[in-house]
């Protein structure tokens, strides 16, 4: 996995792009924080996409009313299933990448917006890249990877049914806190299968000395 703090997407890529995130009872969060993801990818002609799972705040609201205020802002909701699931998040994910018309699939989280408009660029030719950020430099660097799997420890780690994941600060750099995950659209589905497992014990022991931060 090659370290790559200076690779950019040309226009044409950036265009390719489909941010999706999956939320739930996160108005406050929506308000504060999704138009800064619309205002970076309005920038770079890519298209956002929020799978709310069967919210009962104000979120359907807030989605509906900045729906119509950004062309390239798509929203879809993931209704209370008879089928039995073992995650929900992974089912909100997947609806997210049924519908994303992107080359890369970002997964992103509504607590970590981007701080600049380089968020989405640095994708290179890798499969998959993390995205960190320094909230206190507004600085952006990308972490780019020949292959998804070289990712895999990384992200179960942080995404891990029970863990704090992106939503605790507790050890967030031991514990490989990024802010958002690229991988092209044809491993997205793979990509989804790494969130929100049930890693307890040795595995999670064997996650974190495998995981290169």
């Amino acid at each position: 996995m090659d370290k790559d703090y200076n690779a950019i997407l040309s226009e044409r890529e950036t265009e390719n792009i489909t941010v999706v995130m999956a939320v739930h009872d996160q108005a406050d969060q929506l308000e504060k924080n999704l138009p800064l993801f619309l205002d970076v990818a309005g920038e770079a002609g890519a298209q956002v996409i929020v799978v709310d799972d069967m919210s009962v705040d104000d979120t359907p609201d807030v989605l509906k009313r900045m729906r119509a205020e950004h062309q390239n802002l798509y929203t879809t909701f993931l209704p209370q299933s008879v089928i039995i699931n073992p995650s929900r998040l992974r089912l909100a994910l997947s609806v997210g990448v049924k519908a994303a018309k992107g080359r890369y699939v970002v997964f992103a989280d509504i607590n970590r917006p981007p701080v600049s408009g380089e968020w989405l660029t640095g994708l290179a030719d890798g499969e998959a890249a993390v995205v960190y950020s320094n909230r206190k430099k507004d600085a952006v660097t990308h972490v780019v990877a020949s292959e998804l799997e070289d990712l895999r420890s990384l992200v179960m780690k942080t995404e891990r049914k029970g863990g704090r994941g992106h939503r605790g600060r507790w050890m967030k750099q031991r514990r490989g806190v990024y802010d958002a995950l690229a991988v092209k659209r044809e491993r997205a589905f793979d990509a989804v299968n790494y969130f929100d497992q049930r890693v307890r014990g040795w595995k999670l022991a064997g996650l974190r000395l495998s995981t290169w931060l």
